[in-house]
């Protein structure tokens, strides 16, 4: 009997191979989250991946299960340092270590390239979108894109988790050709194991009939794009998400007030062209921020988003900015994350504030601000 006490002491990454089962081989890296240390398997066969949860305690008897029997070969990686047990084949059990670079290698890789859609796997949104070979690997042009998409699925990933149930609604408003609905609703139902419905919206009749199509093509029987304004469109069913994806101008207030008026719990935004605050941005006693063009037109983008922010908090959502992908790449490069939560009415209060001061001293009206606050939809 192998002993997996001493196989998997100080392990951070463990790789199981040679498999005579369904899946090819299982990954299982550590990770860590809001309730602390936990692992994350993934497993793969010829053309996906699986992705399954283990607490620390499970460990030992997770892989315990699998080896000998499923998988002949498993590999600890820990600091400095790998553990292989090896099973030959008349069964019998072999421990071996060594002590080198690639466990170093290994820490590191697991770092930076533990992405949630992972190399290997064919993938048709992102291999129709170039990011993937035919293959399923990263076409040489795409490893930019390819981060910044994994950062998406990573930040809506947590929501969903936080979610904690298998049926979801989700509302796409501005989708465009809709690359990013399509890995969504891919990776939601193929890794995850959910039932999504996933509505894109959008007021080109030829991308709509297109992206129609395509989910059509794919076989995403939960996934349908629809024609309509922002503005002005109803759902037959409240969301649980809204997703609102470089909507022009003031287009991202109107999701976002939407998502509001509904009573979403999630609302993930990524505001594109902001010119309705650079229009009104003045200040008596902080011009070096508005005599400049340049300086302006930057300070009036992250006021807007600044604000939307405080809103959001002053109506009972926690939310957050984040780094959506790299300056260096795009200086559209905030997602505004929203999750309705039971915000103390003193915190919301002081939300208002801030907004409010921002507002007066730089003598500004967002849309924002007036939908939320001036149509009386029973906010406080």
């Amino acid at each position: 009997m192998a002993d997996y006490t001493k196989l998997l002491e100080g392990a951070f990454k463990i790789v199981l191979s040679k498999g005579d089962d369904a899946f090819r081989k299982i990954v299982i890296n550590k990770k860590s989250g809001k309730t602390g240390d936990y692992f994350q398997a993934e497993k793969y066969t010829d053309k996906q991946v699986f992705h399954e949860n283990i607490s620390m305690e499970e460990l030992e008897a997770y892989v315990a299960a699998l080896i000998p029997g499923a998988f002949k070969q498993a590999d600890a990686f820990s600091e400095g340092r790998c553990r292989t047990l090896r099973v030959s084949k008349k069964g019998k059990e072999s421990l071996s270590e060594s002590k080198n670079e690639q466990a170093k290698k290994a820490e590191s890789h697991n770092r930076t390239k533990n992405y949630l859609l992972p190399e290997g796997t064919v993938i048709p949104p992102l291999v129709d979108l170039g990011v993937f070979t035919p293959e399923g690997r990263v076409a040489a042009k795409m490893q930019d894109k390819y981060r910044q998409i994994n950062r998406f699925i990573e930040m809506v990933d947590d929501a969903v988790r936080q979610h904690g149930r298998k049926d979801i609604t989700i509302i796409d408003f501005g989708c465009g050709k809709s690359y990013l609905t399509f890995i969504l609703y891919y990776y939601l139902t193929e890794v995850r194991g959910l039932t999504p419905t996933v509505i894109g919206l959008d007021l080109k009749a030829d991308v709509i009939a297109e992206c129609n199509l395509t989910a059509f093509k794919y076989g995403y029987t939960g996934l349908r794009f629809e024609l309509g304004d922002i503005a002005g469109y109803t759902p037959e069913k409240a969301p649980d998400m809204v997703i609102s994806l470089h909507a022009c101008d003031t287009a991202t207030d109107h999701a976002i007030y939407n998502a509001v008026k509904w009573g979403t719990k999630m609302i993930f935004s990524v505001p594109c062209c902001q010119h309705e605050l650079n229009g009104q941005i003045r200040s008596d006693k902080l011009s070096a921020l508005t005599r400049y063009g340049i300086i302006k037109e930057r300070t009036a983008a992250l006021m807007t988003d600044a604000i939307r922010g405080c809103l959001l908090e002053s109506v009972g959502y926690k939310t957050a900015l984040l780094e959506f992908v790299d300056m260096a790449h795009s200086p559209k490069n905030i997602l505004i994350r929203a999750y309705k939560s039971n915000t103390p009415e003193d915190k919301r209060k002081a939300a208002l504030q801030e907004a409010l001061n921002l507002m007066e001293e730089f003598h500004l009206s967002p849309t924002l601000h007036k939908l939320l606050y001036w149509k009386k939809i029973g906010l406080k």
